[in-house]
């Protein structure tokens, strides 16, 4: 599996009264990442519930189930009593949430597993350049690097820092939290982390949605929150490479000559290797537009 692969990544609260449906495909099956939420989408008293409507799930979700499968944990706690629960080898892996250096040992048991993990960059120190940069040296320095497949914005806790929220007539980058996300993309990709988009919480506007979708990709952001099913098509829909992309990544990455031209632009082989992976990576988890029958 790789960050590419996950797409629109469904968060559904382990409360839900469908989550055995949707754990056996048999509700939702066109969604390819599920995300099973213990934390900010449960209350304090339907704990208890949640954790045992999870364990249900796992129950029943076949062996052979395709779709990426991620749970969402409220707190250590929480971890351990996940860990304990039979069938947990059916998931792929854990969210992490309000991940610092300080907080990241509490998870510290999840690196002795096979799980890939995806901490969430949600607290007031991802403000703090010198705290993301701590961050980035406590994955490295105690194990982390190779259970993380992707570092998740948080953008609805980041912009509670600020006491704000998200209009609903702009995307994310016409807010403070726009040159935040310039700055993560800064440090963590060079480092090696792939970032993953935060959450459009508007559910009435899809073309709002599509332009930050659009957005994401220019930043170079790889995969975003959904929060609701409809969300799903139009995430994806912005993630399919033009069949122009992808034939100029393919002529980059096999192309002898260190500069050329082609699309009308000069194109550097070097320089221009890691957007040609990214863009065959994204085409090869979605259809281009002439593949899908548009």
């Amino acid at each position: 599996m790789n960050a590419h692969q996950l797409g629109a990544c469904l968060y559904v609260p382990a409360t839900h009264p469908q989550l055995v449906a949707i754990a056996r495909g048999d509700k939702l099956p066109g969604v390819r990442s599920l995300i099973y939420c213990t934390e900010d989408s449960v209350a304090a008293r339907d704990l208890p519930q949640a954790l045992a409507n999870l364990a249900a799930a796992l129950a029943t979700t076949p062996d052979d189930c395709p779709r990426h499968r991620f749970i969402r944990l409220r707190d250590a706690g929480v971890m351990r009593q996940v860990l304990a629960m039979p069938h947990i080898e059916r998931i792929h892996g854990f969210v992490l949430p309000k991940i610092t250096a300080a907080s990241l040992s509490d998870y510290r048991d999840l690196r002795g597993t096979v799980f890939r993990l995806m901490p969430t960059l949600e607290t007031q120190e991802i403000y703090r350049e010198s705290e993301v940069l701590r961050l980035l040296d406590t994955f490295d320095r105690d194990g982390w690097r190779a259970h993380i497949l992707c570092l998740r914005i948080g953008g609805n806790d980041l912009l509670s820092q600020l006491h704000l929220r998200r209009p609903p007539d702009v995307t994310l980058y016409a807010t403070p939290l726009g040159t935040l996300i310039d700055r993560l993309v800064g440090l963590c990709k060079p480092a090696g982390y792939l970032l993953s988009a935060p959450v459009f919480e508007y559910l009435d506007r899809p073309n709002l949605l599509a332009q930050e979708v659009r957005e994401d990709l220019r930043h170079g952001l790889t995969g975003k929150s959904a929060i609701h099913p409809a969300q799903v098509a139009v995430i994806e829909r912005e993630y399919r490479v033009s069949r122009e992309e992808r034939d100029l990544a393919q002529q980059i990455l096999a192309s002898e000559e260190a500069v050329f031209r082609a699309g009308g632009a000069m194109q550097e082989t070097a320089v221009h290797r890691n957007w040609a992976q990214a863009t065959l990576h994204r085409a090869a988890a979605f259809p281009t537009a002439a593949e899908d029958g548009e």
